[in-house]
């Protein structure tokens, strides 16, 4: 809203320069600046526009990894995550959002720093409230609105939680002066229009004048946009409830999103029952002070950041921080623990899901960690052991085990952080370090009689040697593990690995009896649990029996099985080792083409993954034998051009191909939008003609609830009319 001019200038400076910083006080509207810029630029960027919001993170050393995550790149190996981005960029036209960089602004511009030097079809556009300070940066200052956008930005607002509320010659002056004291920031217009559900406006002027006088007489020096925001956020503050006031103060130790469980578990106690929480929580959402979004795991909160950072302020000030974050880090404990019980049964895929979702307080809570002189860093980096080996974190695992583990001391905390680290290690493909931390497990496991650390680390242990080619002596850990789980009675996913493991080896000596043995018994485990994740290892090692047996339709079928069951995990390992298999039976059919389609897929995604079939004699040699045959079929030019085509697949497209469904239509790349998913949804009806009270029947929400989601869109999108959003939707499909 009123931000052509800014707009212009910023698409001019960055046909300029690499390196354009949008710079601004808090709730001044750097991030929609930002992305109205970036939605216009988008055609100009062959391979995308890319937007990524730090404001989640809580270790400087983490930004590189949440970018990476934000552009949909996975890397599991040992390799430094500013390489991989480095080399997965170094050829694209891209233009990426950096989104609050002031809380990691060092660690931010060192990255931006090598990208740019790295990286020559590269641009960078930060908000940050300071500047990067990199070679060749150029700073845009994001002022507050004049006049006229400012009073038609609190007149949208109003009309939307007041709606017979419209500007008249009458209340035009006095909603002039509102606006005047807000500093035409739109945050705190959006904070004072909102009032207007239960003030005047002659109410919500005369309160507004009578606090900013009193604010603005205990405050001296600094800057007057800052004192402005910050004196609109006092009045908002002060309008709260005590109830909500409080809520406001202790939610501010979430990252990211949460749900209404972990509020109640976090933010009562102390005079506050968990009962008022909801309320509460209801009456900030009211108020636009926090952001309700929609999931399929249901509805999620959020405070919008310059709040947030408001809110730790207050708490911070009453001496209740320590106390917050300690309950907000056990609460995130108690959370990993359920999940890692619940993981062996059929929720696994919601588990999966869920973690992602909670991935930024779980961050937050193992960063927590660190600053205490216990070993909550390792319990807890130990139990998500289900997420960084089984959702395809490993190397954001690695990073949080190996801080955990030179944390840590003697006991049976940090043997489970060592057997956990060791499996990740493995997969990675880093064996020197995963064989020293599982000995050492096993050394403390024998002496300190823990049977349970012993059994996990042994068969950790059993996994280095089956990708190390010694087949015999994997054979006997993998024994003297499985007999160890019996004695246990442990029987989880671990353990249906382990038999599954086990077969693999037999499958490399020929013994496919054995080997189907093996794999039928963990399949039933995981049927009789709802299991899913380790049984579609069991499928993989089946497909493979049935591949050297000669039953190729049996052979391809369970490999599609196998594939379709690790998307849903999205496990790197499980898609390429499945993808092998469906090439060499490809191969076998004398599908040269598909078979090498394939090999060029794997060739991509190996390099996340480690090293290519492990380094192993025994992985490696049906894959290079598939390429000869490929190879030999097609000749050296078509099969380099099959090949090629694979690699240029994107992982769901190469996904698809592999599975055999119909790839989609590919989309045109759709500039960053900070809406929800309801927010668009309701966007798009908008776009059709709907009223509110025709968007609320269709998505059977209360038309308040419509209302509500309308101010919001206009709100992040800088907008003044529903026909500004219609538009936008009709570009962004175009």
């Amino acid at each position: 809203m009123g931000r052509k001019q800014d707009v212009a200038e910023v698409r001019r400076l960055l046909a300029d320069s690499r390196l354009v910083t949008l710079t601004g006080v808090g709730g001044v509207g750097k991030t929609r600046l930002a992305l109205r810029a970036a939605a216009e630029l988008r055609r100009a960027f062959h391979d995308g526009v890319w937007f990524v919001d730090l404001s989640r993170v809580v270790d400087p050393d983490l930004v590189v990894h949440s970018v990476l995550e934000s552009l949909g790149v996975h890397d599991d190996t040992v390799r430094q995550h500013r390489t991989v981005l480095v080399e997965h960029l170094r050829d694209r036209q891209v233009l990426m959002v950096l989104d609050n960089c002031e809380h990691v602004i060092g660690a931010t511009a060192d990255l931006v720093d090598a990208l740019l030097r790295g990286v020559p079809g590269l641009r960078v556009l930060a908000t940050s409230r300071e500047r990067l300070g990199v070679d060749g940066e150029h700073l845009w200052q994001v002022l507050p609105l004049s006049r006229d956008p400012a009073v038609a930005l609190f007149a949208e607002r109003a009309s939307a939680v007041e709606p017979g509320f419209t500007l008249t010659s009458g209340n035009l002056d006095k909603v002039n002066q509102i606006c005047v004291l807000l500093g035409g920031i739109p945050l705190a217009i959006e904070l004072a229009a909102v009032r207007l559900r239960v003030l005047t406006l002659d109410h919500l002027l005369s309160r507004l004048d009578d606090t900013f006088r009193v604010l603005a007489e205990g405050r001296r020096g600094g800057d007057p946009r800052h004192q402005t925001l910050l004196a609109a956020v006092d009045w908002s503050f002060h309008l709260c409830t005590r109830a909500e006031q409080v809520l406001w103060a202790r939610a501010s130790v979430f990252s990211g999103t949460f749900d209404l469980a972990a509020a109640e578990r976090v933010c009562s106690g102390d005079g506050v029952e968990r009962r008022e929480v909801m309320r509460s929580l209801a009456g900030l959402v009211d108020k636009s002070v926090v952001v309700a979004e929609q999931h399929p795991a249901g509805t999620r909160f959020r405070l919008l950041e310059p709040l947030r950072q408001y809110g730790l302020d207050k708490l911070r000030s009453a001496g209740r921080e320590q106390v917050l974050r300690e309950r907000h880090r056990d609460h995130f404990i108690e959370w990993a623990q359920r999940r890692e019980q619940e993981w062996f049964g059929p929720a696994q895929a919601q588990i999966f899901a869920l973690t992602h979702l909670e991935s930024a307080n779980l961050r937050s809570a193992l960063d927590f960690c660190f600053s205490a002189e216990n070993e909550d860093c390792v319990h807890l980096a130990g139990t998500l052991w289900f997420y960084w080996a089984g959702c395809g974190m490993l190397g954001e695992g690695r990073y949080w085990l190996d801080r955990a583990l030179a944390a840590s001391k003697q006991g049976p905390l940090r043997a489970k952080a060592l057997w956990v680290n060791g499996y990740v290690s493995t997969l990675q493909g880093d064996l020197t370090s995963s064989v020293r931390m599982l000995e050492e497990c096993r050394s403390y496991a024998r002496t300190a009689g823990d049977e349970s650390a012993l059994a996990y680390a042994t068969h950790r242990l059993a996994c280095t040697h089956l990708v190390g080619d010694d087949l015999d002596l994997a054979d006997e850990l993998f024994e003297e593990a499985r007999a160890r789980y019996r004695s246990l009675g442990t029987v989880n996913s671990h353990t249906m690995l382990a038999g599954i493991e086990l077969a693999i080896s037999a499958t490399f000596q020929r013994d496919f009896a054995t080997a189907e043995r093996l794999c039928v018994e963990a399949k039933a485990i995981g049927e009789e649990h709802g299991e899913l994740w380790a049984q579609a290892y069991a499928i993989y090692v089946l497909a493979l029996c049935a591949w050297v047996s000669g039953d190729l339709d049996r052979a391809d079928a369970l490999g599609r099985d196998c594939l379709r069951i690790k998307r849903t995990f999205h496990d790197l390992l499980g898609i390429v080792l499945g993808m092998e298999v469906l090439a060499w039976i490809a191969a076998s059919r004398g599908d040269a083409g598909r078979a090498a389609t394939l090999l060029g897929a794997t060739s991509e995604i190996w390099q996340s993954v480690g090293y290519p079939m492990f380094g192993s004699r025994h992985f490696g040699t049906p894959h290079g034998e598939c390429e000869s045959t490929a190879v030999s079929e097609l000749g050296e030019a078509e099969f380099r051009a099959a090949f090629r085509r694979g690699m240029d697949l994107g992982l769901d497209d190469a996904l698809s191909f592999a599975i055999g469904e119909e790839p989609a239509e590919p989309e045109p790349v759709a500039p960053p939008t900070p809406l929800t998913r309801r927010e668009q949804q309701v966007a798009d009806l908008i776009a059709g003609g709907m009223s509110n009270k025709e968007i609320a029947a269709r998505l059977v929400i209360a038309r308040r609830t419509a209302e509500g989601h309308v101010e919001r869109i206009l709100q992040k999108l800088g907008f003044t009319s529903r026909a500004q959003i219609a538009t936008w939707v009709t570009e962004r499909r175009n």
